[in-house]
């Protein structure tokens, strides 16, 4: 299942080709590629390759969030073009309960693209995700651009809003079994019983 981002957090589109994400079955869980341009802008964070990096979303880098829409349970995988990467399991807005745990996570800059490949274990999801977005990130100072997949409605827009990728109201319906295959169940997991 592949996804394109094609607007900005407020609706209006970008003016690059679009950061392309794809969701595919993996050993263990689900697998994560993305394919987007490279801006090289924030320069890299100081951490290491292959290693959880606080405040990542300071960088550049792109996001999926997967929620269980039901108790606002919610999973941030951040993945950095310099091979850094961030994950959060929140319950509740912006309340992260654990972040920086292990993921498998590479990465490669070719020119001006990047491409990177994740696994997500099935324990990082909450129970009956239902609902997703996507995000990227990249540029500095007043050439800060937040892009979203599904992006705030121009409707719905206020004067003075900023992004804000934990609008979960924005999140539009998502199936692990059409990724998976109908007859899959989605694995328990312990890191989300006491949530």
């Amino acid at each position: 299942m592949e996804f394109s981002i094609q607007h900005v957090w407020n609706s209006d589109p970008v003016d690059h080709q679009p950061v392309r994400i794809r969701f595919s079955p993996g050993d263990g869980g689900l697998r994560m590629e993305v394919c987007a341009p490279f801006f090289d802008d924030p320069p890299a964070p100081a951490g290491p390759p292959g290693q959880p990096f606080p405040g990542l979303w300071d960088y550049e880098v792109v996001e999926s969030f997967f929620l269980s829409s039901g108790g606002e349970k919610y999973l941030e995988v951040e993945v950095c073009p310099h091979g850094q990467h961030l994950v959060l399991l929140l319950s509740g807005k912006h309340n992260a309960f654990m972040q920086q745990v292990p993921l498998s996570f590479s990465a490669v800059v070719t020119g001006n693209r990047w491409k990177g490949e994740a696994l997500i274990p099935w324990s990082y999801f909450p129970p009956g995700v239902d609902k997703m977005n996507s995000y990227a990130i990249h540029g500095s100072g007043s050439g800060r651009s937040y892009e979203a997949l599904y992006p705030v409605p121009p409707e719905d827009l206020q004067s003075g809003q900023g992004p804000d990728f934990h609008r979960l109201e924005y999140f539009q319906p998502f199936s692990l079994q059409s990724i998976m295959g109908e007859g899959w169940v989605q694995p328990e997991s312990d890191l989300w019983k006491n949530t």
